[in-house]
């Protein structure tokens, strides 16, 4: 309560306290907005609205309707401030006005003793007004066919997700709601690292793609990097940068462990991570040495959006194939074939054998098994990665990062010691 944060005021003053200090946030970031064209308000006016809308929700015993008609009245003003900003210029924004209404807003909930939405709401504003160069940028950025991408995504996540049974189905014990929610995190992650590679293009060098890339997929950034090396001669940068995403991937495959199995997670989490930032430290340390050619080396490489339809359901067949194949190893053939299907599915993506093994742990698969599975997978994968850039990459480069995707593999073996 605002009342508790300074014991020795009377409780209503600490409260107008607060009301000021936040409506002046809000006031001074709309004052530095300030030139020779009209705009509504700064520090002065933004801490009165403030005050008013404390007072009306003082006055009214917080009762909802007082405080309506207060939010009409003071709206009533600000569009007659925004009308005059119309006539002068013939196009505006409406950003002050609308801050206004919140700062408002933001004294009636300070009354009503909700500190945490008032001073939360505040916060959100402040980071909006002053990213707007920022933003603007950003949506400028994204193309229209990405933003419908996004919006069917989110159609299918808000409302299909809570509709799906969210029960064991069938003889593989498929639950429908979980398999999804699986795709949801998996894509969501992509899609981040997608997001930040648009925005952040062509800032960065090529660690900047390792490590965006191994959020991604770090058997296609490996791909990406090796085939980019034969037109630069910049073995360390290139070979480096692989060894980067590589660590990505263990830092990747913590995150969703943690989010859909805690004991694996509480098995592998500590390992996983040594193993991240070893990669991603050695590897930066990599491409900070001396190369043939010292030029700047630009971004060029895009992914394609992970949030596509098509990819998406993709995936979500991929990973329950994986679940049933892996039910099947482990309830027919034992430890030994669980760890033989680990070996084989490092070759191709291992997100779908991964997961798999989350569900079949603690079932038809041991705990131990499941951990030891996950770590060959990720091992054989690494060294699938290091043929990839032997192939791929000019002559130095590949063999560099052969070199260094191999010892990581053989490095990501040592914990099955500890299972």
């Amino acid at each position: 309560m605002p009342s508790d944060l300074v014991p020795f005021l009377p409780p209503d003053a600490t409260e107008i306290l607060v009301v000021l200090f936040l409506s002046f946030l809000v006031g001074v970031e709309r004052e530095e907005q300030k030139t020779e064209h009209y705009i509504f308000g700064g520090v002065r006016t933004f801490p009165l609205i403030g005050l008013i809308g404390w007072v009306v929700a003082r006055l009214s015993g917080s009762q909802p309707l007082p405080i309506s008609i207060g939010f009409v009245v003071v709206g009533a003003f600000l569009l007659t401030s925004y009308r005059h900003k119309l006539t002068g210029s013939g196009t505006a924004g409406a950003t002050s006005e609308m801050s206004g209404l919140l700062t408002y807003l933001v004294g009636a909930l300070v009354q009503v003793d909700l500190l945490w939405i008032a001073a939360t709401l505040v916060v959100i504003s402040v980071f909006l007004l002053e990213m707007k160069e920022w933003l603007e940028s950003a949506a400028l950025k994204a193309a229209p066919e990405e933003i419908l991408t996004v919006a069917k995504f989110l159609m299918l996540t808000a409302v299909i997700l809570p509709l799906l049974p969210n029960e064991d189905l069938g003889p593989i014990g498929l639950n429908p709601f979980r398999t999804w929610l699986v795709v949801v995190a998996v894509s969501g992650l992509s899609y981040g690292s997608y997001l930040l590679q648009r925005i952040s293009k062509p800032q960065g060098g090529m660690v900047l793609v390792g490590l965006l890339g191994g959020i991604y997929s770090s058997t296609a950034t490996t791909v990406v990097l090796a085939r980019r090396s034969k037109q630069e001669n910049r073995p360390h940068l290139f070979s480096g940068s692989m060894l980067v995403a590589s660590g990505m991937m263990y830092l990747r495959i913590a995150v969703l462990l943690g989010l859909f199995n805690h004991t694996l997670a509480s098995m592998l989490a500590r390992p996983f991570l040594v193993l991240a930032a070893a990669a991603i430290l050695v590897g930066w340390l990599w491409t900070r040495l001396p190369d043939p050619s010292h030029e700047k080396v630009e971004r060029r490489y895009l992914p394609r959006n992970p949030l596509e339809l098509r990819a998406a359901l993709l995936f979500a067949a991929l990973f329950v194939a994986m679940m049933f194949i892996t039910r099947f190893a482990g309830s027919r053939m034992g430890a030994s074939g669980v760890y033989a299907l680990a070996g084989v599915m490092g070759v191709a993506d291992v997100d779908p054998f991964i997961l798999g093994m989350m569900t079949a742990a603690g079932g038809t698969t041991p705990w131990g098994v499941a951990a030891v599975a996950i770590l060959l997978a990720a091992s054989s994968n690494n060294a699938v990665k290091g043929v990839y850039a032997l192939v791929f990459s000019d002559r130095r480069a590949g063999w560099q990062g052969f070199a260094a995707l191999v010892t990581l593999a053989l490095a990501g073996l040592v914990p099955i010691v500890w299972f």
